[in-house]
Parts: structure tokens; C-alpha cells; sequence
């Protein structure tokens, strides 16, 4: 925790080190952005920096406290979300929108477990700008929490189809729509419409674009979309019930 908060230990006597913690969290995010988070271990980290496994200690105590600063770090590229209209709709989905980006950017994040959150300045900062976002619609503080956490887990769940797609892609070499487009004769051929009538019927509708590149981004905003229609419902109890203190716009 008081690596976290920057809450540094007397200077010790003796040579200057050769690196700050910010060097060490720096280096294990490098690594894990490009093999993901089980590449980070003490040793290749400390490796990367020309430093031996056991000198590394002296900067960070362990594993589990590297990925609690390397979460907290990367959190720090983020500020209050770019809204692209006004009112809390417009503010959730920009708040979606950056939580989206910011795991496309490291993938890693998808592995870190989120059951004891990281306490650190940055993600609490983040908690804090996301929770601006319902604020003043007459949600009380628990609907708040629960909305944002509604969000950032729904993200959670559409940026890691399109981060498995993207490694699977690198793996084969093959994108998506390429992949469709190789099997796509075999399955026409194959495909019997009257047995699967529904799915032919849905079938023709989507052409090659439907999963092209930008296939996870569209599905990504189609379900976001629903979702906030959903707390719509939930924001328009609040009015009624909270009177005309609430700002449901």
C-alpha cells in the first residue's frame, strides 16, 4: 500500500540505486503488454533491467505487489471520460468506451484478478470519475456502485471476446473475416436451410462486414446500448421517487 500511495521509506545510506520503482512497474507493464501477465516474474523483469532476481526485492517486495502497481500505473493514462454528447448516457458510454480501450491497450488486465481491488490513487481516481457519471439522478449511493460495477463488468466480458480474437488471430495468422471467407464455401455446401431454418434466415442477413474488423467494436456498442436502456428504467424510478432534486438528463 505505501508503494501505491508514494509514501516512501527513509532515504537509505549508501550508492544511489540504479532504478526507481517507476522503472521496475515500467519495464513488467513492457512485458506483459507483448506475453501477458504470467511473462512477469521477477526474474524476467528483473532481466530486462540487467539486474539479478534477488536485487529486485530491494525495490518491490513481490509478484503480487508489482501487478498491484502495474494496475495502478496504467490506470493513470486515464482522466475524466471525453463525452460525446451531455447527460448521464452520453457520460456512461464514455465511461464504457474508455474502459474498452484501456484493456485493448493492455490485455493483461483480463488476467488480474478483481475480487480484492487495487487501493491505489489511480483507480480509485478512475472509481471516482466513473461514480460522477450518476450522479445527482436520485440513484442512491449502493444503485451508484452497482451501476458503474453493471458496466465496467459488461465491458469486462465484450473486451475479452475481442482480445481472444485478436490472439487467435495472431496465432493462426488469420483474421476473422478471412477465416469465414475460407469456410464459407464448405458450409454452404453443407448447410442444410430447411433443418436450420432460424439460422439461415439470419444467415442471409449478415454479410462478410458483419464480422469484419470492426465486428467486436460493433457487438461491443450494440450490447452497451441495451444495457444503459436498462438503467434508463432504473434512473426514471429514481426521478419519481427522489422528486425534482433528481437530474435524470
Amino acid at each position: 500500500m505505501e508503494l501505491l500511495w508514494g509514501v516512501a521509506d527513509k532515504p537509505r545510506r549508501g550508492p544511489k540505486p540504479r532504478f526507481t520503482v517507476e522503472d521496475i512497474v515500467g519495464a513488467a507493464i513492457e512485458l506483459a503488454d507483448v506475453e501477458g501477465i504470467d511473462a512477469v516474474t521477477m526474474r524476467a523483469v528483473a532481466s530486462a533491467l540487467g539486474l539479478t532476481a534477488m536485487s529486485l526485492y530491494g525495490y518491490v517486495p513481490g509478484k503480487a505487489e508489482l501487478v498491484d502497481l502495474m494496475v495502478d500505473r496504467v490506470h493513470a493514462e486515464l482522466g475524466p471520460p471525453e463525452t460525446s454528447g451531455s447527460g448521464w448516457r452520453a457520460e456512461l458510454e464514455a465511461v464504457a468506451h474508455q474502459t474498452w480501450e484501456l484493456h485493448l491497450r493492455h490485455p493483461w488486465l483480463l488476467q488480474v484478478s478483481a475480487v480484492k481491488p487495487v487501493l491505489g490513487p489511480n483507480v480509485l481516481a478512475k472509481w471516482d470519475n466513473d461514480l460522477r457519471a450518476v450522479d445527482r439522478l436520485g440513484l442512491t449511493p449502493i444503485e451508484m456502485d452497482q451501476v458503474v460495477t453493471l458496466v465496467a463488468n459488461y465491458v469486462h466480458g465484450a473486451v475479452r471476446s475481442a482480445v481472444d480474437l485478436r490472439r487467435v488471430g495472431q496465432d493462426t495468422g488469420q483474421d476473422n473475416d478471412e477465416w469465414w471467407r475460407e469456410y464459407e464455401p464448405l458450409l454452404t455446401e453443407l448447410f442444410d436451410g430447411e433443418r436450420y431454418p432460424v439460422a439461415a434466415s439470419v444467415g442471409e442477413a449478415t454479410d462478410a462486414e458483419h464480422y469484419g474488423p470492426d465486428a467486436p467494436l460493433r457487438a461491443f456498442e450494440f450490447g452497451l446500448a441495451r444495457l444503459l436502456d436498462g438503467v434508463a428504467v432504473l434512473v426514471d424510478q429514481a426521478a419519481h421517487r427522489s422528486g425534482p432534486e433528481a437530474d435524470p438528463l
